[in-house]
C-alpha cells in the first residue's frame, strides 16, 4: 500500500538539498528506532518519494514556498506503515534539513490494476549497483538499453523478493520474465540538451557515506503482475528503503486515486 503524508510547512522560504532523500532515511530511521519494536528497527521493506510542493531552485537546494509538503510512504505490510504513522504523529514537528514541518493528515493512494507489461516514471533514483566502503562500484555507468541493466535488477528484485518469505520457489523461478526498456525518445532528448538521467548520489548507512550512480527516467517494464505490484510497493534496484527506486505508474494522475485513510492514530 501506499499512503501519502501530507505536512504542514512552518517554515516557508526555506530549503532542502536537491537530493535530500538521506535526510528522509535517517528520520524514518529515527522514529523506527524510538518506537522501540524491534521487529521494525532494521525493517527495509518500504519506500519513499522525496518531499513534494511548490519550489523555487537556487544554488543553496530546493526551497519550499507552498504551506504543505507531502511524503509518499509505501510498503507491501500494512502494519509497518501504521506503526510509523503512529510513531510520528505523535511529534509536534519533525526538521528535514532546514525545513520544519508538522504532520497533519494521511490520504491512501487506490490500487491499480498490475500487468505484464507496465510502463513507469521514476520519482526517486534507481540503484543498480550494490556498494561498499571504498569500493566506487556502484559508480559505475551502466547503459540502461543493455540487457546487463536488466539482469543486475532482476537479480536485485528475486533476492528481495526471496528474503520476504512471502514467494515460494516456485514462483520465484516462474519470475523469470523481466525486462526494463527505457524510453528511448526520453533519453534521446536529454542527451541533445546536454542533460544527465545518471547521477552520483550520497548513501548513508550506519553513519558510512557511500556514493551510487541512479537513474532517472521512464521505462516500460515487462515482469509477471506479481513481480509488477512487488516493485511499485516496494521499489526497484538497490537502497529502496533509502529512498532509492520509486516507481509510479506513468501517464497517470495519482491524485485521482486518493482516497480517504482510516487511521486510527490511538489504535495503531
Amino acid at each position: 500500500m501506499r499512503v501519502r503524508i501530507v505536512f504542514l510547512l512552518k517554515n516557508r522560504g526555506s530549503y532542502v538539498p536537491f537530493h535530500h532523500q538521506y535526510l528522509l532515511a535517517q528520520m524514518i530511521k529515527g522514529i523506527l528506532v524510538k518506537g522501540g519494536d524491534k521487529n521494525y528497527v532494521n525493517y527495509s521493506l518500504y519506500n519513499f518519494s522525496g518531499l513534494k510542493g511548490q519550489t523555487k531552485v537556487s544554488r543553496k537546494g530546493l526551497h519550499f514556498y507552498s504551506t504543505r509538503v507531502t511524503l509518499v510512504l509505501s510498503s507491501p505490510n500494512k502494519a509497518f506503515i501504521d506503526y510509523f504513522l503512529s510513531n510520528l504523529f505523535d511529534f509536534n514537528q519533525v526538521d528535514i534539513g532546514n525545513l520544519i514541518i508538522q504532520p497533519e493528515t494521511v490520504e491512501l493512494e487506490g490500487s491499480i490494476e498490475f500487468k505484464e507489461s507496465m510502463k513507469f516514471i521514476c520519482i526517486s533514483p534507481l540503484v543498480i549497483l550494490s556498494s561498499a566502503f571504498n569500493d566506487s562500484t556502484a559508480k559505475r555507468f551502466i547503459p540502461p538499453e543493455t540487457d546487463s541493466f536488466s539482469d543486475l535488477l532482476y537479480e536485485s528484485t528475486m533476492k528481495r523478493m526471496q528474503e520476504t518469505g512471502l514467494y515460494t520457489d516456485e514462483q520465484l523461478a516462474g519470475f523469470y520474465k523481466f525486462q526494463v526498456v527505457p524510453d528511448k525518445n526520453y533519453i534521446a532528448r536529454l542527451t541533445a540538451a546536454q542533460k544527465k538521467f545518471a547521477r552520483i548520489y550520497p548513501v548513508f548507512d550506519q553513519d558510512v557515506k557511500y556514493e551510487v550512480r541512479g537513474y532517472t527516467f521512464p521505462f516500460t517494464f515487462y515482469a509477471a503482475p506479481e513481480v509488477q505490484e512487488f516493485v511499485f510497493h516496494s521499489g526497484l534496484g538497490y537502497f529502496t528503503h533509502k529512498g532509492f527506486g520509486m516507481l509510479d505508474v506513468a501517464n497517470s494522475d495519482p491524485n485521482q486515486r486518493v482516497l480517504k485513510y482510516e487511521f486510527n492514530l490511538a489504535q495503531a
